[in-house]
């Protein structure tokens, strides 16, 4: 059976990596059903090797180096 996936949620501050707790940035979809959460560490030690099994992976990793805006007027 094939067809198209549904749209991924964006992973939260609710979301937890499996391995350590630390908050979630990378999703893995399993192709056997269900998923898995990690933090970036975690997710860069396992993602090459999920992806290769099949995994589809939401990587949200790059927030990490956002910048957060500011709607404050100078002073």
């Amino acid at each position: 059976m094939t067809g198209a996936l549904a749209p991924t949620k964006p992973l939260t501050a609710v979301d937890r990596c499996d391995r350590c707790g630390a908050q979630a940035y990378i999703r893995a979809s399993l192709p056997v059903g269900g998923e898995l959460l990690f933090c970036a560490h975690h997710g860069r030690r396992h993602v090459a090797a999920l992806r290769d099994k099949g995994a589809d992976i939401q990587d949200e990793s790059a927030r990490l180096s956002e910048t957060p805006t500011s709607n404050a007027t100078e002073r």
